[in-house]
C-alpha cells in the first residue's frame, strides 16, 4: 500500500505543501480548478494507483479557501468535517433547490451533496493542528463574489467555515474508491463582494507550508 494523496488545485499549492512536508512518503499532486477536473483526476490517480498494487491508504484535498469572516480568519487553518456542494442543485421562485432534495435515486448522487470527512484522519490532523478552525467546507462551482450571495450561503450553511472549488470533488473520488478523504484549507480572503486587493495568498501559501508538518 502506497502512503498518503494530496491533492491540490494548482502546482503553487502543491509547491507550499512539499516545502513543508516531513514525511518522504506524501504524494502530493495538482489535479486541477473545480469538482469535476479535481474529481476525475483523483479517481484517475486511485485506480492508477490500485491498478499498481499500491494503493493509496487516504486522500487529502487541500489548498487555500475563502473564510467566512466572522468563523475564521484570514491565513488561518481550517480542516473540514465535511465536503458540501453548495451549489448543486436547482433554482425554484422559493430559492435554491438542493440536489438531493429533488427526488433522485439516491444512487445517482454521489454519496449526497454532503460527504463526511473520515473521523480517524480528521481526528488525527486536530491534534496536530490544534489552532486549526473545524467545520464544513462547501464546494463551489462559483467563487462567491456579492453580499447577497455570501448571505445566502450563511443562511444555508449556518455551520460553514470555508469555501473552495475542489473538495467535493475529491471527495466523491474518495468514497467511490472506498478510499478515507479530509479536507485541509488555509484562508486567503474573506468570503463576501470580489476585491482582489483584499486577498492574502502569500499569507495562506505559508499558513499551508505549516500546516502541511501534520500530514503524514
Amino acid at each position: 500500500m502506497s502512503g498518503l494523496l494530496v491533492v491540490t488545485a494548482v502546482p503553487a499549492e502543491a509547491e507550499a505543501i512539499q516545502a513543508g512536508l516531513a514525511d518522504p512518503t506524501v504524494a502530493v499532486l495538482p489535479v486541477g480548478v473545480g469538482p469535476a477536473v479535481a474529481g476525475a483526476a483523483t479517481a484517475r490517480l486511485l485506480a492508477l494507483a490500485e491498478m499498481a498494487g499500491r494503493p493509496y491508504r487516504a486522500v487529502v484535498s487541500a489548498g487555500v479557501a475563502g473564510g467566512f469572516a466572522a468563523r475564521v480568519a484570514v491565513g488561518a487553518t481550517v480542516l473540514g468535517t465535511r465536503a458540501v456542494a453548495a451549489d448543486l442543485g436547482a433554482e425554484s421562485p422559493d430559492g435554491f433547490i438542493p440536489i438531493d432534495e429533488l427526488g433522485m435515486p439516491a444512487e445517482l448522487l454521489g454519496g449526497g451533496t454532503a460527504i463526511d470527512a473520515d473521523p480517524a484522519l480528521l481526528a488525527a490532523l486536530r491534534t496536530a493542528l490544534p489552532a486549526a478552525t473545524v467545520g464544513p467546507v462547501l464546494t463551489v462551482s462559483t467563487v462567491t463574489g456579492t453580499t447577497a450571495s455570501t448571505d445566502e450561503l450563511i443562511r444555508r450553511h449556518p455551520d460553514a467555515v470555508a469555501e473552495a472549488m475542489e473538495g467535493y470533488g475529491v471527495a466523491v473520488a474518495a468514497s467511490q474508491a472506498g478510499v478515507p478523504f479530509v479536507e485541509l484549507r488555509t484562508v486567503s480572503n474573506p468570503i463576501g463582494p470580489r476585491d482582489r486587493d483584499a486577498w492574502r495568498m502569500r499569507d495562506a501559501l505559508t499558513a499551508l507550508t505549516a500546516a502541511a508538518t501534520a500530514l503524514r
